[in-house]
């Protein structure tokens, strides 16, 4: 009767996997240091605006703590790594977002705006920033680590996942918010257009807030497969990384696996 039952349970509790889409690329731009309300009906963001209000808008969204660098590795690896500053260089090993796409066959690029070349180990190189660029940190993974200027002008041929981290002067760090949302305008907006019809994700987030609004930051999903509203649900840099791990049916890396599911979000 005990088997019966069970096996009953287990034939009514539906594959994770049948119930979501699989996108061909996902591409996630962080920005930095700017809570949900300096964002969000800030006429200075216009373009950031625009895709909150053709997509997915998490209203409750935030980062993992202060200050920028243990957020993108929270991101990047389900976990801080024991990191609490913006130290570097660092030199860290362990699975992470990259290692688990590659092992199953599936693609992976970081593109980094002012990166001088493809795995380039320096902190920093004018305008760019090591501390924002997490894949830097994993040796074996240099030829995965590439400037910004390799990012594909045929979209088609993105990885399956990318990172995209404007420099300082363009991720709202040190230049304006405008000047951070007419960045995103002038390079992504071709790729979140093209997203609407070809299967697939464009996500804008940011590392943490500026300290005014205990870490809620504006986090935006754009794409083919996405319910367009607003949407209550707490979520985190853990959570953005589930839901990229359950699209396409990876490990939940450390931290992630205790985080709750996006939920709710998709229109299949």
């Amino acid at each position: 009767m005990r088997r019966w039952l069970l096996a009953m349970l287990l034939v009514a509790q539906p594959a994770l996997s049948g119930d979501l889409p699989r996108p061909d690329h996902i591409v996630i731009v962080i920005e930095e240091n700017k809570s949900f309300s300096q964002i969000i009906g800030n006429k200075d963001a216009p373009y950031i605006n625009e895709l909150a209000k053709s997509g997915a808008l998490f209203t409750q969204s935030h980062g993992i703590t202060h200050p920028s660098q243990p957020n993108y590795l929270a991101l990047f690896s389900g976990s801080t790594r024991g990191i609490s500053s913006n130290t570097c260089p660092l030199d860290l090993s362990g699975d992470n977002l990259a290692s688990q796409l590659l092992a199953k066959g599936l693609s992976f690029v970081s593109y980094s705006e002012s990166m001088p070349e493809q795995g380039y180990e320096g902190c920093i190189y004018g305008a760019y920033m090591r501390k924002h660029n997490p894949v830097a940190n994993w040796k074996e993974l240099a030829a995965y680590n590439q400037p910004f200027s390799a990012f594909p002008t045929d979209y088609s041929k993105l990885p399956t996942v990318a990172l995209v981290m404007p420099d300082q002067r363009n991720d709202m760090h040190d230049g304006s918010i405008a000047r951070g949302d007419a960045w995103l305008k002038k390079n992504i907006e071709g790729y979140a257009r093209w997203a609407m019809t070809h299967n697939s994700l464009l996500i804008v987030t940011f590392d943490e807030d500026n300290g005014s609004e205990g870490n809620r930051i504006a986090t935006i999903f754009v794409g083919q497969m996405v319910k367009q509203g607003q949407y209550k649900q707490r979520v985190d840099h853990y959570g953005v990384l589930r839901m990229v791990e359950e699209l396409y049916g990876l490990p939940l890396l450390n931290e992630s696996a205790k985080v709750q599911a996006i939920k709710g979000i998709w229109t299949k």
